[in-house]
Protein backbone atom coordinates (compact mmCIF):
# COMPACT_ATOMS: atom_id res chain seq x y z
CA UNK A 1 0.00 0.00 0.00
CA UNK A 2 1.50 3.21 -1.20
CA UNK A 3 1.51 6.04 1.21
CA UNK A 4 2.21 9.63 0.41
CA UNK A 5 3.50 11.82 3.15
CA UNK A 6 2.49 15.42 2.76
CA UNK A 7 4.17 18.12 4.74
CA UNK A 8 1.77 20.62 6.07
CA UNK A 9 3.14 24.08 6.88
CA UNK A 10 1.69 24.92 10.17
CA UNK A 11 1.92 28.49 11.57
CA UNK A 12 4.63 27.35 13.97
CA UNK A 13 6.62 25.82 11.16
CA UNK A 14 6.24 28.91 9.01
CA UNK A 15 7.47 31.11 11.83
CA UNK A 16 10.44 28.83 12.42
CA UNK A 17 11.31 28.91 8.71
CA UNK A 18 11.14 32.72 8.61
CA UNK A 19 13.34 32.93 11.70
CA UNK A 20 15.90 30.59 10.14
CA UNK A 21 15.98 32.65 6.96
CA UNK A 22 16.50 35.85 8.92
CA UNK A 23 19.30 34.27 10.91
CA UNK A 24 20.90 33.03 7.71
CA UNK A 25 20.56 36.47 6.14
CA UNK A 26 22.09 38.12 9.18
CA UNK A 27 24.92 35.61 9.13
CA UNK A 28 25.58 36.36 5.45
CA UNK A 29 25.52 40.10 6.10
CA UNK A 30 27.83 39.63 9.07
CA UNK A 31 30.24 37.56 7.01
CA UNK A 32 30.09 40.08 4.16
CA UNK A 33 30.68 42.91 6.60
CA UNK A 34 33.64 41.07 8.09
CA UNK A 35 35.11 40.53 4.64
CA UNK A 36 34.66 44.22 3.80
CA UNK A 37 36.24 45.24 7.09
CA UNK A 38 39.15 42.91 6.43
CA UNK A 39 39.62 44.35 2.93
CA UNK A 40 39.46 47.91 4.26
CA UNK A 41 41.99 47.08 6.97
CA UNK A 42 44.31 45.43 4.45
CA UNK A 43 44.11 48.47 2.19
CA UNK A 44 44.37 50.97 5.03
CA UNK A 45 47.38 49.33 6.67
CA UNK A 46 49.81 50.04 3.81
CA UNK A 47 48.42 53.57 3.48
CA UNK A 48 48.91 54.11 7.18
CA UNK A 49 52.45 52.78 6.92
CA UNK A 50 53.14 55.10 3.98
CA UNK A 51 51.86 58.02 6.05
CA UNK A 52 54.12 57.09 8.93
CA UNK A 53 57.06 56.75 6.59
CA UNK A 54 56.35 60.19 5.12
CA UNK A 55 56.15 61.74 8.57
CA UNK A 56 59.38 60.03 9.61
CA UNK A 57 61.05 61.17 6.39
CA UNK A 58 60.00 64.78 6.98
CA UNK A 59 61.17 64.63 10.58
CA UNK A 60 64.58 63.16 9.84
CA UNK A 61 65.13 65.38 6.81
CA UNK A 62 64.43 68.35 9.06
CA UNK A 63 66.97 67.05 11.54
CA UNK A 64 69.56 66.51 8.84
CA UNK A 65 68.90 69.92 7.27
CA UNK A 66 69.05 71.78 10.54
CA UNK A 67 72.09 74.07 10.68
CA UNK A 68 74.03 75.22 13.70
CA UNK A 69 73.35 78.89 14.46
CA UNK A 70 75.93 81.26 12.98
CA UNK A 71 76.55 84.91 13.88
CA UNK A 72 75.35 86.23 10.53
CA UNK A 73 73.27 89.06 9.12
CA UNK A 74 69.59 88.19 8.92
CA UNK A 75 69.29 90.08 5.64
CA UNK A 76 72.45 89.19 3.75
CA UNK A 77 73.46 85.98 5.50
CA UNK A 78 77.06 87.23 5.75
CA UNK A 79 78.92 85.84 8.78
CA UNK A 80 80.78 87.90 11.41
CA UNK A 81 80.26 91.22 9.69
CA UNK A 82 82.05 90.09 6.53
CA UNK A 83 85.44 89.89 8.22
CA UNK A 84 88.03 87.40 6.98
CA UNK A 85 88.11 84.66 9.63
CA UNK A 86 91.41 83.28 8.31
CA UNK A 87 93.15 86.66 8.47
CA UNK A 88 92.71 86.93 12.26
CA UNK A 89 95.41 84.29 12.68
CA UNK A 90 97.97 86.53 10.95
CA UNK A 91 97.08 89.82 12.65
CA UNK A 92 99.21 91.55 15.24
CA UNK A 93 97.94 90.92 18.77
CA UNK A 94 99.76 93.60 20.83
CA UNK A 95 98.66 96.22 20.16
CA UNK A 96 95.77 94.43 18.58
CA UNK A 97 95.20 95.07 14.90
CA UNK A 98 91.77 95.71 13.44
CA UNK A 99 89.90 92.84 11.87
CA UNK A 100 90.09 92.77 8.07
CA UNK A 101 86.99 92.79 5.89
CA UNK A 102 86.69 90.24 3.14
CA UNK A 103 85.55 90.75 -0.44
CA UNK A 104 82.23 89.66 -1.89
CA UNK A 105 84.08 88.01 -4.79
CA UNK A 106 85.78 85.62 -2.34
CA UNK A 107 82.88 83.95 -0.59
CA UNK A 108 82.53 80.47 0.85
CA UNK A 109 79.15 79.18 2.00
CA UNK A 110 79.39 77.11 5.16
CA UNK A 111 76.76 76.17 7.75
CA UNK A 112 74.18 78.23 5.90
CA UNK A 113 76.21 81.46 6.08
CA UNK A 114 78.38 83.42 3.65
CA UNK A 115 81.97 83.78 4.81
CA UNK A 116 84.01 86.45 3.03
CA UNK A 117 87.78 86.58 2.50
CA UNK A 118 90.49 88.95 1.35
CA UNK A 119 91.86 86.63 -1.29
CA UNK A 120 91.30 83.36 -3.10
CA UNK A 121 94.13 81.85 -1.07
CA UNK A 122 92.39 82.75 2.18
CA UNK A 123 89.07 81.40 0.89
CA UNK A 124 90.74 78.14 -0.15
CA UNK A 125 92.32 77.69 3.27
CA UNK A 126 88.94 78.07 4.93
CA UNK A 127 87.20 75.76 2.46
CA UNK A 128 89.80 73.08 3.13
CA UNK A 129 89.70 73.37 6.94
CA UNK A 130 86.68 75.40 8.09
CA UNK A 131 86.75 74.02 11.63
CA UNK A 132 90.34 75.22 12.03
CA UNK A 133 89.73 78.80 10.97
CA UNK A 134 86.12 79.46 11.97
CA UNK A 135 85.55 81.31 15.25
CA UNK A 136 84.45 79.40 18.32
CA UNK A 137 80.69 79.09 18.71
CA UNK A 138 80.30 80.09 15.04
CA UNK A 139 81.06 83.69 15.91
CA UNK A 140 78.65 84.19 18.81
CA UNK A 141 79.89 86.18 21.78
CA UNK A 142 82.10 83.93 23.90
CA UNK A 143 81.69 86.11 26.98
CA UNK A 144 77.89 86.12 26.80
CA UNK A 145 77.86 82.33 26.58
CA UNK A 146 80.21 82.00 29.56
CA UNK A 147 77.82 84.17 31.59
CA UNK A 148 74.74 82.20 30.55
CA UNK A 149 73.34 85.09 28.52
CA UNK A 150 72.56 83.01 25.45
CA UNK A 151 73.51 83.43 21.80
CA UNK A 152 74.53 86.99 20.97
CA UNK A 153 75.78 87.66 17.47
CA UNK A 154 79.00 89.56 16.88
CA UNK A 155 80.25 91.50 13.87
CA UNK A 156 83.85 90.31 14.22
CA UNK A 157 85.20 93.62 15.49
CA UNK A 158 86.26 92.44 18.96
CA UNK A 159 88.42 89.37 18.86
CA UNK A 160 91.10 87.38 20.63
CA UNK A 161 92.96 84.15 20.02
CA UNK A 162 93.49 81.78 22.95
CA UNK A 163 95.72 78.90 22.02
CA UNK A 164 94.96 78.47 18.34
CA UNK A 165 91.24 79.19 18.63
CA UNK A 166 89.62 82.44 17.54
CA UNK A 167 87.01 83.88 19.94
CA UNK A 168 84.75 86.82 19.12
CA UNK A 169 83.06 89.23 21.53
CA UNK A 170 80.05 91.50 21.26
CA UNK A 171 81.88 94.38 22.98
CA UNK A 172 85.34 95.28 24.24
CA UNK A 173 84.34 94.77 27.88
CA UNK A 174 83.68 91.09 27.24
CA UNK A 175 87.10 90.62 25.71
CA UNK A 176 88.69 92.58 28.55
CA UNK A 177 86.98 90.33 31.11
CA UNK A 178 88.62 87.29 29.53
CA UNK A 179 92.01 88.97 29.30
CA UNK A 180 91.86 90.05 32.95
CA UNK A 181 91.82 86.50 34.30
CA UNK A 182 94.95 84.45 34.91
CA UNK A 183 93.26 81.32 33.56
CA UNK A 184 90.68 81.61 30.82
CA UNK A 185 89.96 77.86 30.84
CA UNK A 186 86.91 78.08 33.17
CA UNK A 187 85.36 80.73 30.91
CA UNK A 188 85.93 78.55 27.85
CA UNK A 189 84.41 75.53 29.60
CA UNK A 190 81.36 77.53 30.70
CA UNK A 191 80.87 78.95 27.23
CA UNK A 192 81.29 75.54 25.60
CA UNK A 193 78.76 73.95 27.94
CA UNK A 194 76.22 76.68 27.18
CA UNK A 195 76.90 76.41 23.45
CA UNK A 196 76.34 72.66 23.40
CA UNK A 197 72.98 73.16 25.09
CA UNK A 198 71.85 75.94 22.75
CA UNK A 199 73.16 75.03 19.29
Amino acid sequence: MNMTVKHVNTPQHHAHTQHSRKQHSRTQHSMTGSRLLTVVMLVAAPLRNVGLLLLASLFFSGVVMAEEPVAKSRLSGVAIGGHDTVAYHTLQKEPQADALSGEKSYTVTWKGAKWRFLSQESADKFAAEPEKYSPAFNGHCANALSLGEGLIRTDGTHWEIFGDQLYLFYAARGRNRWLATDDVTPYIEQATKAWNELK
